[in-house]
C-alpha cells in the first residue's frame, strides 16, 4: 500500500476503496490497451480514439477486480464472516476478511467465489464480442469485450495457482483442512507453497528481465508480494490462534515507564525518548495518576527552540479509546485498535492506574515455545 486508502463508494454494504498505487495500474492497462492491443485488433483508427477506447477498458478491468472481490465477499457474509470492505492497490484488489473462515467448507466456497465471478465476466464478455461482431458494430466496441475477456480469464486462472494466499491457495488450504482438521498444519502447508511460488515467479521475472523484457520486473514485484503475503498469512493466524480469548490483562507490566508533567520536553527526549525508545509515554502527576500521554509525533511538531520551556504536561492530550483499553479487554480486540491507528503500545486503564502492555513480546515468545514443542 502507497497511503491511506480513498473510500469510492459502497455496494451491498460494502465500502469500495482505492490505494493510491492503483493509479500505476490504471495507468499501466490505459496504455497498453491505447498502443497496443487496440491498434492490433482493430488498426487504421486515430490515437484519440485507442486512447479513449483504452480509459474504456481500464474502467472495466476496474469493475471486473471489484466483482471480483465482491464475490468473496458476499459468500463469506453467507456464512457470518466479518468484512471490512473492499481495497483496490497496485496487485490487483483484497475483501478484508479479519477473521478466519468457520471451516474448511466455508473456506473452499468463499475462495472459490472470486475465480468463478471472474469465469463468468469472461464469459459475458466472449458473449459480448460474438455480439458485437454479428451486429456490425464499430471494432472498438468488440476489441474491449474481447480484451476485457481474456483479461478477466488470465485473473481467474492465476488466481486459481494453489499458492496461499491466492484463491487457488485458499482452496487448497481448505481441502488440507477438511481433511486432517487442522487448520494451523493446513495454512503452514499452503502459505510454504505459496512463498515458494512466489520465489519461482521472481526468478522467472529475472531470467526475463535479463533478456530484453522490462514486463519482468512486473513478475519480480508480483513473486515478493505473493511471497510476503504468503508468510504474513501464516504470522497473522498464528497470532490470532495465540491471543484470542486472552484478556490484556494477562500482558500487563504493572511498572510501566511513566513521565512526571512538570519536566520539559527536552528532559523528556533525552531521559526518556532516548533511553527507552518508545513512541508514546504516559504523563503522570505527582500522586502517580495518568493525565495524559505525550508521542514523539507531538515533540516533532513542536519547534526545538521551545523544548527547554515548554513542559511536559502542557504538551500531553487526554487519553482516548485509540490509546487506551481496559483490562478485561480481548487481546485480539487490542491488536485491532494497535493495527487500525498504528499505534505501538496502548495503556491498560485500571481506575486512574495504568500498566502497559507489550503484545508482540509476548506472542514472541510464546510462539517459539511452542515451535520447539
Amino acid at each position: 500500500m502507497f497511503g491511506k486508502p480513498i473510500k469510492l463508494f459502497k455496494i451491498f454494504g460494502f465500502a469500495i476503496r482505492i490505494d493510491p498505487s492503483w493509479g500505476i495500474v490504471a495507468g499501466l492497462v490505459t496504455w497498453q490497451f491505447a498502443t497496443l492491443a487496440l491498434p492490433a485488433w482493430a488498426p487504421g483508427l486515430s490515437a484519440a480514439t485507442y486512447w479513449l477506447v483504452g480509459v474504456v477498458a481500464a474502467l472495466g478491468y476496474f469493475l471486473s477486480v471489484v466483482l471480483h472481490e465482491l464475490s468473496h465477499s458476499l459468500v463469506a457474509r453467507r456464512y457470518g464472516l466479518e468484512m471490512r470492505g473492499i481495497t483496490l492497490f497496485i496487485f490487483g484488489g483484497v475483501a478484508e476478511m479479519p477473521g478466519e473462515p468457520p471451516t474448511a467448507q466455508a473456506e473452499l466456497l468463499v475462495a472459490a467465489a472470486g475465480p468463478a465471478a471472474s469465469f463468468g465476466i469472461a464469459l459475458a464478455c466472449g458473449v459480448g464480442y460474438a455480439a458485437a461482431t454479428a451486429a456490425g458494430l464499430p471494432a472498438p466496441v468488440g476489441a474491449v469485450c474481447g480484451l476485457l475477456g481474456g483479461l478477466n480469464a488470465m485473473l481467474a486462472l492465476f488466481n486459481l495457482v494453489p499458492a496461499f494466499p491466492l484463491d487457488g491457495g485458499r482452496m487448497l488450504r481448505a481441502v488440507l483442512w477438511g481433511w486432517s482438521g487442522n487448520l494451523r498444519r493446513a495454512t503452514r502447508i499452503a502459505s510454504t507453497i505459496g512463498a515458494g511460488f512466489g520465489l519461482l515467479l521472481v526468478g522467472l521475472g529475472l531470467i526475463s528481465t535479463v533478456r530484453g523484457s522490462w514486463s519482468g520486473l512486473w513478475l519480480v514485484l508480483v513473486g515478493f508480494f505473493v511471497r510476503n503475503a504468503a508468510q504474513a498469512s501464516y504470522q497473522q493466524l498464528l497470532l490470532r490462534r495465540t491471543l484470542e480469548g486472552e484478556p490484556v490483562s494477562r500482558f500487563m507490566q504493572t511498572d510501566p515507564v511513566t513521565v512526571p508533567r512538570a519536566i520539559s520536553v527536552l528532559d523528556l527526549v533525552q531521559g526518556y525518548i532516548y533511553r527507552y525508545h518508545f513512541k508514546m509515554f504516559p504523563v503522570v502527576d505527582d500522586g502517580g495518576r495518568l493525565l495524559g500521554c505525550v508521542t514523539t509525533r507531538q515533540v516533532r511538531e513542536l519547534p526545538r527552540e521551545e523544548w527547554d520551556r515548554q513542559t511536559v504536561g502542557a504538551l500531553a492530550e487526554r487519553c482516548g479509546s485509540e490509546n487506551t483499553v481496559r483490562a478485561d479487554t480481548d487481546a485480539m480486540q487490542a491488536l485491532a485498535t494497535m493495527s487500525r491507528t498504528g499505534a505501538s503500545r496502548l495503556m491498560v486503564v485500571e481506575g486512574d492506574r495504568l500498566a502497559l502492555k507489550d503484545l508482540l513480546r509476548f506472542f514472541s515468545l510464546k510462539m517459539e515455545l511452542e515451535e520447539a514443542g
